[in-house]
């Protein structure tokens, strides 16, 4: 009998990737065993599982940096991630490591973001006794709030890498680290790239030094940040000490220029005080929430309940969830 092409891919691997990367065959597994797929790898399954699932679709209406733009061509949560996705491909195949793991990671890294970005983050956190962070919030998506509380039942290697994408200790995976720093090319030149496009600041604003460092467009930055990472990684996911010291510098400029920029962040305030609201009427009146939240507060606590309903919320969604509580209905004649 022919070899299924599932075995066929995994065999692939161990000849083209390099003894660094992680195999699928050699996958530490799933929390709950099933069989495995004749055609797909285990990383090539939680890839798929992941891009069918709601969490990613919603992706699309939550905010990166600008709130609400009426721009058909400022980024999503949802277009972050593919970039991101990208740009770990290409450091993940320059390297020969496992691009169907990085892949599936950089695509499940921002499913537990909340509504209206890093505003609704912060809300969140301050509201809940146990604190928020999308990470971890992320990895809670694919366990738990999936498919009406069964999760998604990913691999641990995803799992670890989604949870380590951003803070705190390192991914076990090469491919894990790659996340964390595509992540970081990815948004710092897209939110100049958005900046720019919003009239906020232009190109020259940028320390001429950086520019001559980094790369004079978004393209030649991208380009050198990924061949910097390429040449500077071997036992973990590096870049070279002074392309790193370059882009925290960057770092400090788009954060005077464009991350507490009132014309950008104008309207957080707003944003803040309606989701403060609805977690504080849905803290009170548990049962108006849909079912699985419901049973959520039974078993993981009313708070953390209302945390998972909220952050699931895309930006158009809690308007409406907020309009539904506090807004006066008027009657038609």
């Amino acid at each position: 009998m022919d070899k299924c092409i599932r075995l066929l891919s995994e065999e692939n691997e161990k000849s083209i990737l390099c003894d660094k990367a992680c195999f699928a065959s050699k996958s530490r597994g799933r929390e709950k065993a099933e069989p495995e797929c004749e055609i797909r790898t285990c990383f090539q399954r939680d890839r798929d599982r992941i891009i069918h699932s709601q969490s990613f679709r919603r992706l699309k209406h939550k905010t990166q940096v600008f709130l609400a733009p009426s721009g058909d061509h400022y980024r999503t949560r949802l277009t972050h991630t593919l970039e991101v996705s990208q740009i770990a491909r290409t450091i993940a195949r320059a390297l020969r490591l496992n691009e169907d793991l990085t892949e599936a990671i950089a695509l499940g890294h921002d499913l537990g973001h909340t509504p209206f970005g890093h505003a609704g983050e912060r809300a969140l956190n301050s509201l809940c006794n146990g604190g928020f962070r999308h990470y971890e919030q992320s990895v809670r998506v694919v366990e738990k709030l999936e498919k009406n509380g069964n999760g998604l039942n990913l691999t641990d290697e995803v799992r670890n890498g989604i949870l380590c994408h951003t803070k705190g200790k390192e991914a076990y995976t090469l491919e894990g680290q790659i996340i964390r720093i595509a992540d970081k090319i990815a948004y710092i030149n897209h939110d100049i790239d958005d900046a720019i496009r919003a009239g906020v600041m232009i190109e020259e604003d940028i320390p001429l030094s950086l520019r001559l460092q980094l790369g004079m467009t978004k393209s030649q930055r991208i380009n050198n940040m990924v061949l910097d990472v390429i040449h500077n990684s071997s036992d973990n996911i590096r870049m070279s000490e002074d392309c790193y010291t370059s882009f925290l510098d960057l770092h400090d400029f788009m954060f005077s220029a464009v991350y507490t920029n009132p014309v950008c962040k104008g309207e957080e305030s707003k944003a803040v005080d309606m989701l403060e609201k609805i977690y504080s009427y849905y803290i009170k009146h548990i049962d108006e929430m849909p079912e699985e939240y419901i049973n959520i507060a039974k078993s993981d606590g009313e708070e953390r309940a209302v945390c998972d309903y909220i952050a699931g919320m895309s930006d158009t969604y809690a308007p409406k969830v907020f309009n539904q509580l506090f807004v006066p209905m008027f009657w038609l004649d």
